[in-house]
């Protein structure tokens, strides 16, 4: 064999070498890419953390007025510092509900399974506590503020509300419901999609919480009325994955018009009619600049309309809902502004 012929064979083999390393290398780069866009990483499941009553009383100093954050209709909220340093959100559930579900071992069944959800827009459940008379869920910490806050709050709220980071979050929530409904085994209903179960973190990223919890008040009306379909109410159908689609055009519906829906307004009444007749101006909320290029809004409005406009056979998927609002948010950053 010449010198010529070793030299040729070394070349040869240094590109083989090398076609392969970049073969390798672009695989990897878009495995990468198929599963940020997808959000296809589902993370390895996590068990439930059991907390003594004794814990949570620590934590949360005694359920002190200091650490309250709110109330809700299944129970009421607390900042809380467990022994390691972190800090989480403890749900004491009300003692009527706790009464009413006495002798039912669902809680601890249900919240074990919940404390595997795991996804970029939802809050992830940490663990439970279980005592007579008490029922406890632990939870992240991903902030106090919601999206009922930045709607209905204030005027500061609205003002960092921009309809980029509205149409950012209407996303964020319909993918949460989708992973509740279509990756999640078996599948969660939330049962009470609103504004006040949807959390914004410091990057206006939105979280859902209070997730398939709706066997705690499985008949009351109370914080649901405005928030769930006609159908919910007959013959004791309750929630369902298509009224949790009703919720989000319901959210989506608020999201748009900066009003709130409830008793004594009913946010669907209201809007549907004029989204039909392309009345849409007459929706958009007038506290915030509107965008050169309407028709991202537009499109958010009639997918709201689809949402809460159909029956439940005929309402569209959530899956079908997450695409479209998939693409209005990624063309959101374009959004040009008069």
């Amino acid at each position: 064999m010449t010198t010529h012929d070793v030299a040729y064979d070394l070349s040869l083999s240094f590109l083989i070498f090398s076609f392969v390393v970049l073969v390798i290398i672009l695989v990897i780069i878009l495995c990468k890419k198929k599963q940020v866009k997808g959000q296809e990483i589902v993370p390895a499941r996590k068990a439930a953390h059991i907390y003594s009553l004794i814990d949570i009383d620590a934590a949360t100093d005694g359920f002190s007025t200091r650490r309250f954050v709110g109330q809700g209709r299944l129970g009421t909220v607390y900042t809380a510092v467990m022994s390691r340093g972190d800090m989480v959100v403890v749900k004491r559930i009300h003692p009527r509900l706790v009464l009413s579900n006495a002798g039912n071992s669902t809680f601890s069944a249900v919240l074990k399974s919940l404390c595997a959800v795991q996804h970029p827009n939802i809050v992830s459940v940490i663990g439970f506590s279980e005592a007579p008379g008490e029922r406890i869920i632990v939870s992240e910490f991903v902030g106090v503020i919601s999206l009922e806050f930045y709607l209905h709050g204030n005027s500061d709220g609205v003002s960092l509300l921009d309809w980029g980071n509205r149409l950012k979050v209407a996303a964020g929530v319909a993918r949460g419901i989708e992973y509740l409904h279509e990756v999640v085994v078996p599948p969660v209903v939330h049962g009470c999609v609103k504004s006040s179960n949807v959390l914004i973190d410091l990057k206006f990223v939105a979280k859902i919480c209070d997730y398939g919890l709706s066997f705690l008040a499985p008949r009351e009306k109370e914080g649901l009325v405005g928030h769930v379909d006609d159908e919910f109410w007959i013959n004791n159908k309750g929630g369902s994955k298509e009224s949790d689609v009703y919720g989000l055009g319901v959210v989506l519906l608020e999201i748009l018009s900066g009003r709130r829906s409830g008793r004594g307004f009913n946010i669907v009444e209201w809007a549907l009619p004029l989204i039909k007749e392309m009345k849409i101006s007459q929706v958009l909320d007038t506290r915030i600049v509107i965008p050169t290029d309407v028709k991202p809004i537009v499109r958010l409005a009639k997918v709201a309309a689809a949402c809460v406009g159909n029956s439940r056979k005929n309402r569209p998927s959530i899956v079908q809902v997450v695409a479209i609002l998939n693409n209005l948010e990624e063309g959101a950053v374009f959004l040009s502004f008069g």
